[in-house]
């Protein structure tokens, strides 16, 4: 299970949520129906034990400025990193306890904007119906917007992390990580940000790194990205502001995944203990990544 400041879901946001959901379901992923959110955002869900894989669109640009956190609107932020491109617009830490997080994560010197708290109506498998409790604490970033945060907390877990629903024929079964891309000018600025919330981190070639409580969190510059990760689209190359380039996930058997990416026709490459997809305009501007875990 996941602990408070692990890495739970970042958001990828896309112009198309039905194509890209349609894509994944052919990865293997057992995707949520698409649900819509009250400040005009829909989304599905790949859901795993203590964190989970979310895309999201528009489906009502009116409501954008509904359930505002402070001066904080999420439907905006998500409509406007779109009217730039697709890809990570805000990403999500894990909470137990948003309230003392979020205070924990003001001493660490975030910004906490406020708090909005919402619910959906679930049928179990077994015909059990409930309801969610989910308690969002957000942490804009004005200085580097892409790397907005938000600590999530689920009241409900017993109605979110649902053996049936964590099942995945491709295997996948978790988050292990999530890759920065950020110009050198940057790196220091971020180092004084993560560190109040991680510690220490490891150097990299061309960057460092962050344990969080469920992977890795890496910042290298664009160099050194596409050495080790592989190469950025032109529109992500030219960006001045860090973001969120890559995502790695874990597989308890790479061959039933092979099997989905090779039907699915997908290009790919392989990777030590694991498969890269290689062409990231198919997933939101973001490179995925699987690597074999028990």
């Amino acid at each position: 299970m996941n602990a408070s400041f692990g890495i739970d879901h970042p958001l990828l946001a896309t112009h198309d949520i039905d194509a890209l959901r349609d894509l994944l379901i052919s990865l293997g992923f057992n995707m949520t129906a698409i649900g819509k959110h009250p400040w005009g955002t829909s989304t599905s869900l790949a859901m795993f034990d203590g964190c989970l894989l979310e895309i999201m669109g528009i489906y009502d640009d009116t409501l954008l400025d509904a359930v505002p956190a402070g001066d904080f609107r999420f439907g905006r932020h998500i409509h406007e990193h779109l009217n730039t491109r697709e890809g990570v617009a805000l990403s999500a830490l894990h909470s137990t306890n948003a309230v003392e997080d979020a205070k924990h994560a003001q001493n660490a010197g975030l910004v906490v904007a406020g708090h909005l708290e919402f619910g959906r109506d679930v049928i179990l498998p077994d015909g059990t119906e409930g309801r969610t409790k989910t308690t969002l604490a957000l942490l804009p970033d004005t200085k580097f917007p892409r790397l907005s945060l938000f600590l999530c907390q689920q009241h409900r877990p017993d109605l979110i992390y649902v053996l049936e629903w964590l099942m995945h024929p491709n295997a996948v079964n978790g988050i292990c990580g999530v890759n920065v891309v950020a110009p050198e000018q940057h790196h220091t600025a971020l180092k004084a940000q993560f560190c109040g919330l991680y510690n220490r981190f490891e150097v990299l070639n061309g960057g460092f790194q962050y344990q969080t409580a469920n992977g890795w969190l890496m910042v290298q510059s664009a160099d050194a990205f596409e050495k080790d990760i592989g190469p950025l689209t032109d529109e992500m190359r030219k960006e001045d502001s860090p973001s969120i380039a890559g995502m790695d996930f874990t597989t308890g058997d790479l061959n039933a995944l092979m099997t989905y990416i090779n039907e699915s026709e997908i290009a790919y490459r392989m990777v030590e203990n694991g498969v890269a997809l290689s062409d990231q305009s198919l997933t939101a501007n973001t490179i995925m990544r699987f690597f074999e875990r028990q």
